[in-house]
């Protein structure tokens, strides 16, 4: 996709997302009360929306600018394994039988991830730091010729 042809098709997004917010708006100042709260909510959920996209695009052009490679995430899963459940009527987020459910994260495996992850960038660094010390010499050793 061209770079005009994103540019008109952002232009055309916020348009429309501009024409929503001030007809929610223009709705919002006729109602009262908890209507009026919810046609400015939707607004302002809107508008932070868009925003977002923004500051997102803004980004991808300083980094195409800039000539940056990024790190895309290709998927992501979601844990659908069962919550943990416990009787316990006293606690306020059980439900009307009593049962309360825990979170499902597995500490063990968590761990597992975070020293792995800590590992993995531990050994980038260390990569990094070699390099540089390898160009730091090439450079001293170009010098002293």
């Amino acid at each position: 996709m061209s770079i005009e042809s994103s540019r008109d098709k952002l232009v055309d997004e916020f348009s429309s997302v501009l024409s929503e917010a001030e007809s929610l708006l223009d709705k919002a100042a006729k109602e009262t009360g908890d209507k009026a709260r919810d046609l400015r909510s939707q607004v302002e959920a809107r508008l932070l929306s868009a925003k977002l996209k923004l500051q997102e695009l803004e980004g991808e052009a300083v980094d195409r600018a800039n000539g940056v490679t990024t790190v895309n995430v290709k998927k992501f899963g979601v844990d659908e394994s069962k919550f943990i459940t416990e009787f316990d009527p006293s606690n306020p987020a059980a439900d009307e039988k009593g049962i309360v459910k825990l979170p499902n994260v597995n500490m063990l495996v968590e761990m597992a991830d975070m020293r792995e992850a800590n590992r993995s960038y531990d050994a980038n660094l260390q990569t990094i730091k070699q390099s540089r010390d390898l160009i730091s010499s090439t450079i001293d050793l170009l010098k002293s010729q």
